[in-house]
């Protein structure tokens, strides 16, 4: 029941559909290229990333299209803000929040025109991460060559010495045992054995004899030949210690690479100073990079192949979408989106000029309730000062008022009223 948890966890946190989705089309990006000779996974990283980024452009598009709708509104909605700056009570929150709204329905947009492009790639970002951590669990072209030596050595009762040699090695088994820390089945000695260096290599075929040695090493030279990238292990992290290598440049392009893209994805939006969390997003655009340096000295190679793949083809793919964003119209883009927004009301059976008028009626709504309330506030101020007036000129009656005669005539009807 323990293993079968936890498989069930790692579904869910790999986004199993969606990853076996893109682990197809790897799949298939391994084949055609091992159709020319060619058996790099590195490559297959490469072109796998180049067509996840030509997939996901138009949901690009639209994001970045919202980015510059979004800067063009920015003055008039941080104006509202400014306008109700320190009022936190219900009627002024109601206020700013339908006039907000107004503000985003003049363009034809909402204030959630920007998520649904992040909900949709955040599963395929998390999948995509998960294919390429763990090529032979979803490449089944590759997963075959480790297959081969799995059955070479006796199958899943060679599971005892794999696992003494993970130990023996400092092979983490993390993510790859359930709870009691054994190696269970097939696909996990798979999982281990494509964490191995060329040397590990070299150590486990010596554990071995006869046929089972020999297709050890025929099939895992294969393997360290796939798996070999400009000279770099991919299943290796470049982190061994304050020794540089060459492996260092991986992260370190990583954060660079993404460090540029970033700059080029803003620079189509002018963010302001004052506008709400312009530090922060200041911040992330240093802070995230150094994230990427970091992760990747740590991940295997081959996720920092993918990372710096995926930031060169977001910079590639960013000089087009600035050069497109640069010839729009904006205020033809506002127009389109208005129309569509008329259109998908026509659908529901309401008149386009409802579109404008809901925020306005909402806004009107708000008004003409603070203006009751204010007039009700008034008329018992008039009220009180009424009271007060009437009760001084009944005590004051007939004296100067402040006198001693007026305060003698105040005790003295004070008195005969409260004696009756």
């Amino acid at each position: 029941m323990e293993f079968f948890a936890a498989t069930k966890a790692h579904d869910f946190f790999s986004f199993g559909p969606v990853a076996d989705i893109l682990g197809w089309i790897m799949d298939l990006l391994f084949r055609f290229t091992q159709s020319f000779g060619v058996m790099k996974i590195g490559l297959c990283i490469i072109l796998f990333t180049l067509i996840i980024k030509v997939l996901m452009f138009p949901l690009t598009i639209k994001q970045q299209k919202f980015s510059k709708l979004n800067a063009v509104m920015q003055p008039e909605i941080m104006a509202i803000q400014k306008k109700y700056k320190g009022k936190t009570d219900q009627t002024s929150m109601m206020k700013m929040n339908a006039e907000t709204k107004a503000v985003y329905e003049k363009y034809g947009t909402s204030m959630t025109g920007g998520c649904l492009q992040l909900v949709i790639q955040m599963p395929i970002l998390f999948a995509l991460y998960r294919v390429i951590y763990n090529i032979p669990g979803y490449v089944s072209s590759v997963k075959a060559y480790f297959e081969t030596i799995v059955d070479a050595i006796g199958g899943t009762n060679a599971i005892s010495t794999l696992t003494q040699f993970a130990n023996d090695h400092n092979i983490a088994l993390t993510t790859l045992t359930n709870k009691s820390g054994e190696l269970t089945n097939t696909d996990q000695m798979i999982d281990i054995l494509y964490k191995f260096t060329p040397e590990q290599w070299d150590k486990f075929q010596q554990l071995f004899s006869g046929s089972a040695a020999d297709v050890i090493a025929t099939t895992s030279q294969e393997i360290i030949d796939m798996n070999t990238f400009l000279g770099l292990n991919l299943a290796a992290s470049p982190w061994n210690g304050f020794v540089p290598s060459v492996a260092w440049l991986i992260p370190i392009l990583a954060g660079l690479t993404q460090w540029y893209s970033t700059k080029l994805m803003t620079s189509q939006t002018k963010v302001s100073d004052d506008m709400p969390g312009a530090n922060v997003m200041k911040q992330m655009n240093i802070t995230m990079p150094l994230m990427s340096v970091f992760f990747c000295f740590t991940f295997p190679i081959g996720i920092g192949i993918y990372w710096i793949s995926q930031s060169v083809f977001m910079v590639i793919q960013q000089w087009i979408v600035n050069a497109y964003l640069g010839k729009i119209d904006m205020d033809e883009m506002i127009k389109k989106n208005v129309e569509k927004a008329n259109a998908k009301r026509a659908k529901k059976g309401l008149p386009p000029s409802k579109i404008s008028q809901n925020a306005t009626t909402s806004l009107k709504q708000v008004q003409a309730e603070e203006e009751k309330q204010e007039a009700d506030l008034r008329k018992k101020i008039e009220r009180s000062k009424a009271q007060v007036k009437e009760s001084n000129a009944y005590y004051n009656d007939n004296a100067k008022p402040g006198s001693l005669a007026a305060k003698a005539n105040m005790v003295k009807k004070y008195n005969e009223k409260h004696n009756k």
